[in-house]
């Protein structure tokens, strides 16, 4: 193997998630599973795709190369924007919404609309406000909503057949609908209606900004202002030609945007009805929707020590509390949640215990000791959830009010105790739209889709590479031994195996992974040591599992290393009192866990040379990387930090005011873990590495820290990666990107 051989490979398969199908929506009926998916490993352009269940057989839905004629794609700021949010890595239909019956499906491309009927496969372009950010179909399948220019705006659609060659198009190349109109339009020159604020999409989780009634005539629409909101500017120093970008940041402890809910006729004819609720105690809009039972919502006050699920009139804007939740530190987003089952049942979660549980209707129903990680589907009654009780995994748990909480992956161990509604304890049973046995017996982090019975799951372990994906069909249960359907993957498979070895260390426990050289054999010489860590709040890197992280671990391992990633207090999967451990002290209890997790896997593993260790991260890692060196220099003797937050008030107010409160209140809190604060005392060898695009953790954090060390007459050496943003993607620079660090490491590690 050549050195840079799995560097280049990563880059160019996007971290293996070109050719890997993705986005699944099951039909109602189970029998058909809409997908995304490119065409090989190495092709960055997604098609949509469709999968008949009771054949296997595959169709191509839409192929962007071919409605694009070969046209280069183009991409409004707000488009790249909205893909940076939501992490896409590739391109052409990266993302897509169906009606109820999953016949009609709209997506953008290249700024235009478009919509394809999957029971025949009809594409059609539909005329449209351009540039188009988010179309849905409404539920019937009528008319498509979607934001251009700040307005939400729908268009009916025509019926009939897709155009012939020479019919007569719009303007600008589309078929004609039936009429295009904005039913909510901007009343100010910083207000948008229909798409999420940068707290929402980049801290919470919630990446959309309206929601159809299931009867296709009103929207529950989110107007954004965010004229209070304090303005960053972005400019690149490789172009002086090109003027900065400005956009809204709102830091810690500074005004976030004025975020309000209204309902909006489709028509476009009736005025818009604000919804009442206490935005100034509640000002964070977490999560909303609107279902059989109606609309509703879930909102959060500013310390987020409090959440309510609001129910909401459709006709008045009245709201009503329906459930709420109170932690004297925060409380936690799950994904997915609230929602309703098609009873009306609201499903919220509550930490109950020292677990955080399943809630529905405010009762418990999943057992103490599993942690609840978030809903991924409701069907019917039926609700597919993640849950762990081992921090290196992940299973998906199924709930039906008939026969409780019941593991659908995971270890195969019989019948466990499980928790329902009514009688408490009970075992594993069969009942009405459940499933009984397991999807999978194998251990990893599992998730999964439903529909009309049907069961899309997606699979990685620690033995082999990639996601695979099954259909589990409801005519066949896994009790009758018939092999569910595979969805062809194409993702390329990498160059090296990572040889992690899962541990448990010390009195807490730590989970940790370790990655030594495939050459190397016991009593070889003591190889240096790199800690691979991210140690936050929003990621475990110790799973069961072959993701991205670990072949880059294993790459390190490669070239002499004993690689060492251990997740430590504040990560999830430990449960509430584990997360809360850094609650206004995100340095000093993570800090130590690593310092921790290192003297004890070297108690049991004589190939780490405590004597020669280096640590490196990005993101949150970077900012422990940088904390490393500085506070423990005894300990950590060289350090690659990626991004760092290294002023804690220059990150955003939900996701830093979590963790440490308001800096009004806190300002110890933020002093005690920002690492610019410390840079006098840096006695080892330190790489900064920014993007200086990133408009989530700006550059001014490596700047400021760069000043200050420089100030305090600290060498170091900064890496800046020009129009590169918190994710490095171009294909030369995340590929270069390792080897940068691996010559720097050579060069600071003590031979």
């Amino acid at each position: 193997m050549s050195g840079p051989s799995l560097p280049r490979q990563l880059a160019r398969t996007r971290r293996f998630t070109l050719g890997a199908p993705g986005k699944v929506t099951v039909s109602p009926d189970g029998a058909t599973v809409v997908f995304l998916r490119s065409r090989a490993g190495d092709d960055p352009v997604s098609c949509l795709w469709a999968l008949d269940v009771a054949t296997g057989r595959e169709r191509l839905l839409a192929d962007p190369r071919a409605l694009l004629v070969g046209a280069d794609e183009r991409l409004s700021p707000e488009e790249l924007t909205r893909r940076q949010r939501a992490g896409e890595l590739s391109s052409g239909i990266v993302a897509y919404a169906a009606d109820a019956a999953v016949e009609l499906v709209a997506f953008a491309l290249s700024g235009r609309l478009w919509t394809v009927r999957v029971s025949n496969g009809e594409v059609r372009p539909v005329a449209a406000a351009e540039p188009v950010l988010d179309p849905r179909p409404d539920p019937a399948g009528r008319r498509v909503a979607y934001v251009s220019g700040g307005a939400l705006r729908v268009v009916t659609l025509e019926r009939g057949e897709a155009p012939e060659s020479g019919d007569a198009l719009d303007g600008g190349g589309a078929v004609a609908g039936g009429g295009d109109r904005a039913v909510a339009v901007p009343d100010g020159p910083e207000v948008t209606f229909g798409l999420p604020e940068h707290v929402a999409s980049e801290s919470m989780g919630r990446h959309r900004g309206y929601w159809w009634s299931p009867d296709g005539t009103r929207l529950l629409v989110a107007r954004v202002d965010t004229a209070p909101v304090r303005r960053w500017h972005l400019a690149d120093p490789a172009e002086p030609s090109r003027p900065a970008v400005s956009f809204p940041y709102p830091s810690a402890g500074t005004a976030n945007a004025e975020v309000s809910l209204w309902i909006a006729d489709a028509e476009g004819e009736a005025a818009l009805t604000p919804v009442a609720w206490d935005a100034k105690g509640f000002e964070y809009l977490t999560e909303a929707g609107w279902d059989a039972a109606g609309p509703y919502a879930s909102v959060q006050a500013r310390d987020q020590r409090h959440v309510q699920v609001l129910g909401l009139d459709p006709d008045t804007g009245a709201t009503r509390v329906l459930a709420e939740q109170r932690d004297d530190a925060w409380v936690e987003l799950l994904p997915g949640l609230p929602v309703r089952d098609s009873a009306g049942a609201l499903f919220t979660c509550g930490d109950i215990g020292g677990t955080r549980r399943l809630l529905a209707d405010g009762v418990p129903v999943t057992p103490p000791g599993l942690q609840l990680l978030g809903v991924l589907s409701v069907d019917g009654r039926t609700v597919l959830f993640a849950a762990t009780d081992e921090p290196t995994r992940t299973d998906v748990w199924s709930y039906h009010p008939d026969t409780g909480a019941r593991p659908l992956t995971g270890p195969d161990t019989g019948a466990r105790p499980l928790t329902g509604p009514d009688t408490g304890e009970h075992p594993l049973a069969a009942g009405p739209d459940s499933g009984a046995g397991l999807l999978s017996a194998e251990p990893g982090v599992h998730s999964a889709v439903r529909g009309g019975g049907t069961t899309v799951l997606f699979s990685r372990a620690l033995g082999r590479p990639g996601t695979r994906v099954t259909v589990h069909a409801a005519s066949a249960p896994p009790s009758s031994g018939s092999a569910p359907v595979e969805i062809v993957s194409y993702a390329q498979r990498p160059v090296l195996e990572p040889r992690a070895e899962l541990l448990t260390l010390g009195p807490r426990e730590l989970r940790a992974a370790l990655f030594l050289p495939s050459w190397h054999r016991p009593g070889d010489a003591p190889l240096p040591v790199l800690m691979d860590p991210y140690g936050g709040p929003a990621l475990r890197k110790v799973t069961a599992e072959q993701a991205w992280w670990t072949y880059v671990s294993q790459w390190f391992a490669e070239q002499g290393f004993a690689v060492l990633a251990i997740d430590g207090r504040g990560t999830p999967g430990r449960g509430p009192a584990w997360e809360r451990e850094i609650h206004l002290d995100l340095a000093g209890p993570v800090l130590d866990d690593q310092v921790e997790g290192l003297r004890e896997a070297a108690a049991r593993r004589p190939a780490l040379d405590l004597s020669r260790v280096a640590i490196r991260g990005w993101s949150f890692g970077g900012f422990l990387a940088a904390l490393a060196v500085l506070r423990r220099p005894d300990v950590f003797h060289a350090g690659i930090a990626g991004a760092p937050v290294t002023d804690q008030r220059l990150y955003d107010t939900h996701w830093r005011e979590r963790h440490l409160g308001h800096p009004d209140e806190h300002p110890e809190a933020y002093d005690r873990c920002s690492p610019v604060l410390e840079a006098a005392s840096l006695a080892r060898p330190l790489l900064l590495i920014h993007g200086l695009a990133d408009d989530n953790v700006a550059p001014a954090h490596t700047l400021r820290m760069s000043a200050a060390l420089l100030a305090a007459g600290k060498p170091h050496e900064v890496l800046p990666l020009p129009g590169t943003t918190h994710l490095p993607a171009e294909e030369s620079v995340a590929e270069n990107l390792l080897l940068h660090q691996l010559g720097f490491l050579r060069r600071a590690l003590p031979s």
